[in-house]
């Protein structure tokens, strides 16, 4: 059996946390979907199909990360890739237990998926897609919380 995984989240935008864990999981399974979830009651500030192409740009000689984008149930879009495994990154206990939370619907909803947690490095736990948007929005440098390729397209 393949050990495939999604990476669920809005990663709008992506950040140095994000690639921080994908980086760390590469070793762990055989293909990571980064799933770039569509929901309707979110604004994003970027595209899905922008933040498909950062991700796209980054994993570009990474055979084992693809970028996709889905709605509904996170755990339904697992069953539809074949993914047997969800993988979250935690920052702090307050994120550990909203996750634990979802992953504990999510078990019920099909005990055949399960949730994997990385907790991110330290020097990114201040590093949250939340804040990346504020500093953009109020005119900020967010080039430290960002990758090349996203500063790329936001600075150019």
């Amino acid at each position: 059996m393949q050990r495939i995984c999604l990476f669920p989240g809005t990663f709008d935008p992506v950040t140095l946390g994000h690639i921080d864990i994908i980086d760390r999981a590469l070793p762990l399974f055989d293909k990571i979907y980064v799933g770039i979830g569509i929901n309707s009651s979110k604004d994003p500030m970027f595209s899905a199909d922008q933040r498909m192409e950062w991700f796209k740009e980054i994993y570009k000689d990474e055979p084992k990360v693809e970028s996709v984008t889905y709605e509904g149930l996170t755990i339904q879009y697992c069953k539809k890739i074949n993914a047997h495994f969800i993988l979250r990154g935690i920052r702090f206990v307050s994120d550990f237990e909203y996750e634990k939370t979802i992953a504990d619907a999510n078990r019920t909803l099909d005990r055949s998926i399960e949730t994997i947690f990385l907790t991110g490095e330290p020097k990114y736990t201040s590093v949250a897609s939340t804040i990346v948007r504020d500093i953009l929005r109020n005119g900020g440098n967010a080039s430290p919380f960002l990758p090349q390729a996203v500063i790329d397209t936001l600075y150019s």
